[in-house]
């Protein structure tokens, strides 16, 4: 065919088309061959082959792929529309960019709900039932609530430490709460750089030692903030603000560390990243941090 043909072709059938901006040229068989767009053609003269002016290398999908692999290939290369083939190489359709923006969004909301330790619902939020709402919430919250359960056997087993300094209790808030912050953190980001394809399991320890260095300055900053903080309020007790100190700079390691391996662990055993956010690092950072702080206290307190 040549380009004059082409424009004749696109005349007689482009009218119904969704998109005329993208042609995929094909053999006698169907088989997919190259790709021309219409601005090629327009820059061509009439009698010019398409074969010619075509490319060969055709970015495309295959029936049986799945839809967010789909949409990754619109992302990362720009696409306005991508071929589909069957095992064949036949061509048999194509998906266009109005269609993998709202697969774009159906994966976004699936992986927000993952993130906040939900069963993702096909339904919008308002056509849900209060008893399919409730059934999607349950189980994650049962697994974190028994989960849980551990933090409070870590404090009942170091219980004759808070006998004898009451004052230990006073930081425990703080400590589990800013290492499930810092660990929040480090799993949003690798999650989000996932799903975006930034990083892949092979970042695996370029992701731990970013995240090691990241960890070790943000400890320092906080530890020392409340190294002071606590000088000031309790003088005197020097040692007991040193094990505060410590124990937040550590956890804030062990936190970062874990919010971002994790993810990637997820991808390793094929589960979805989406699972190891927020609820899920919390809750093990939670029983981690408290080990530290009591362990470290037993160390330098001599308790």
């Amino acid at each position: 065919m040549t380009v004059a043909q082409a424009f004749d072709y696109i005349r007689k059938h482009g009218v119904d088309k969704e998109t005329i901006y993208t042609c995929y040229v094909m053999d006698a068989t169907r088989r997919l061959e190259g790709v021309v767009t219409v601005k090629d053609l327009l820059m061509n003269p009439y009698e010019v082959a398409i074969g010619d002016i075509m490319d060969a290398h055709v970015i495309k999908a295959v029936t049986t792929e799945d839809q967010e692999a789909v949409a990754d290939s619109f992302r990362k290369y720009g696409l306005l529309s991508l071929p589909v083939v069957d095992h064949e190489d036949r061509l048999v359709g194509i998906v266009t960019v109005d269609d993998v923006v709202e697969v774009m969004e159906q994966e976004a909301t699936e992986d927000f709900e993952k993130m906040a330790a939900m069963i993702p619902s096909e339904k919008p939020y308002l056509k849900t039932s209060v008893f399919q709402l409730a059934k999607n919430r349950i189980m994650w919250l049962l697994v974190l609530m028994i989960s849980s359960m551990v933090t409070g056997g870590i404090l009942a087993r170091y219980e004759s430490a808070f006998a004898l300094i009451p004052l230990l209790v006073t930081f425990i808030p703080m400590l589990t709460d800013t290492g499930g912050n810092a660990g929040s953190q480090s799993s949003t980001m690798i999650i989000r750089g996932m799903a975006v394809g930034e990083i892949g399991t092979k970042d695996v320890f370029r992701v731990l030692f970013k995240e090691l260095k990241v960890a070790i300055l943000v400890g320092l900053i906080l530890g020392l903030v409340n190294y002071v903080r606590l000088i000031i309020l309790y003088p005197g007790q020097e040692m007991l603000c040193l094990t505060v100190m410590l124990s937040l700079l550590i956890t804030v390691i062990v936190a970062k560390t874990i919010g971002g391996i994790l993810p990637i662990a997820a991808k390793v055993f094929h589960m979805d990243p989406a699972i190891m956010a927020a609820p899920l690092i919390t809750t093990i950072v939670d029983a981690v941090s408290l080990i530290i702080y009591f362990k470290l206290a037993c160390r330098l307190l001599g308790l």
